[in-house]
């Protein structure tokens, strides 16, 4: 088996792993201006998608411009995720060198999806493929591809953590498929995220406070996973919210597919508990103003309807701003962070109301990558999709595993 990284390696988006010039695994764009997408020319005869997030399935509508056209496989939420995000990105950057690919691939997409339960195999370019629960949002899939001498296990991005005491939303990875290779995702080896009911429950707390104070909280979130998952933290603490942005169309979907989260009857209630806000008529400064928390996109401060909240609150040290999620350096929602000011709409502006961030990661930690990992020592472990995938590969050959960590373009015989 040969395998090359045509992104996401030593890197976090555009991942994109090719095996045996035939399978590819993920084909996703990095965000920035101009977008990055993977390297190379690929022409596969499968696509196999671990998860509906931008960065790993947000290019597969350009592999169909072609007359060979892959057949593309993932589990139901991911299709319905990533033919979300692909009209998302058409309105964005149709026309533009901002999108690879038009309305005429995104049909086609349609033309050659196979869905697949967990656990189901199937072959795809002549190899056994297996998808396994990776615990991260709805949909999300460890890749098990076995060519009859080999089995790789591609991680996507995971989760793990306590059964009961994780997500709300899904729970945990607990599969461990034999494999003698692991390319495996490394975003927060040098990260131990504290335990989610105490995240949960500061959140919360601060939440609670600044309504009781008369203020108005906005909650950027990201539109996949993470706004459910704070719907269904909102709803368990009796916080009164809204909900705007694509978030709303993600929570129907997951809504629709009750076996892919923990509780569908939980996320139907916190559905129910929040108000849907649909933009028209000044709604949004209206309810800028009133005493109430608004979760809405985008997660970064980079678009969505945060661009009209956040002016309208930003003034009044009363009111608050709790930043839900990973902010890359660059963004919005980092310089406010780190500055107490934010180009929003293209105007800088100096920030009055509290910030603060709370860390609802849906990715596995230092621990539990190597506790993830120690099910793996036999196998060689390839290190992808981080800031530092070197040093953990070291780290990890210090504790005794064969561990590498490619670089972009890179081949690998196995």
């Amino acid at each position: 088996m040969n395998v090359e990284f045509l992104g996401g390696a030593r890197e976090v988006g555009r991942s994109a792993v090719l095996i045996d010039d035939e399978l590819l695994l993920d084909y996703g764009m990095k965000s920035g201006t101009p977008p990055g997408y993977p390297v190379g020319s690929v022409d596969p005869e499968a696509v196999v998608v671990s998860h509906g997030h931008l960065d790993h399935v947000g290019a597969v509508p350009a592999l169909l411009s072609g007359d060979d056209r892959p057949t593309v496989h993932w589990t139901p939420p991911t299709r319905e995720l990533a033919m979300t995000l692909a009209r998302d990105t058409l309105k964005l950057h149709g026309g533009t060198y901002g999108c690879p690919f038009t309305e005429t691939e995104l049909r086609r997409l349609t033309q050659v999806s196979e869905t697949h339960a967990y656990g189901e195999s199937f072959t795809a370019a002549g190899h056994e493929i297996t998808l396994y629960d990776a615990g991260h949002i709805p949909g999300s899939a460890h890749v098990l591809v076995d060519d009859g001498e080999t089995r790789l296990c591609y991680t996507g991005d995971f989760h793990t953590g306590h059964p009961d005491r994780g997500q709300r939303l899904v729970p945990p990875s607990t599969a461990r498929p034999d494999a003698d290779v692991v390319i495996c995702e490394s975003t927060y080896s040098d990260t131990e995220h504290d335990p989610r009911e105490q995240v949960e429950e500061r959140f919360a707390e601060s939440v609670r406070r600044t309504l009781w104070n008369g203020g108005t909280v906005v909650v950027p979130a990201f539109a996949i996973g993470r706004t459910q998952e704070l719907l269904l933290v909102c709803e368990a603490h009796d916080i009164d919210c809204y909900v705007d942005g694509m978030g709303k169309e993600v929570t129907g979907m997951c809504r629709r597919h009750p076996s892919f989260v923990r509780d569908g009857d939980a996320l139907d209630r916190a559905a129910g508990h929040a108000r849907f806000v649909t933009g028209r008529d000044g709604q949004r400064e209206r309810i800028a103003a009133e005493n109430t928390a608004i979760v809405t996109t985008s997660g970064m401060l980079s678009g969505g309807p945060a661009m009209s909240y956040i002016p309208e609150i930003r003034a009044d040290p009363t009111n608050l701003i709790a930043m839900t999620g990973h902010q890359v350096a660059g963004t919005p929602g980092r310089e406010l962070l780190d500055t107490g000011r934010a180009e929003i709409d293209g105007r800088v502006m100096a920030v009055s109301a509290r910030v603060e961030a709370y860390d609802f990661s849906a990715h596995a930690d230092r621990r539990g990558l190597l506790a993830y990992l120690d099910s793996y020592r036999d196998a060689t472990v390839l290190c992808v999709h981080g800031d530092r995938c070197p040093a953990f590969a070291d780290e990890l050959q210090e504790r005794g595993f064969d561990a590498n960590a490619p670089e972009r373009g890179e081949r690998v015989e196995l």
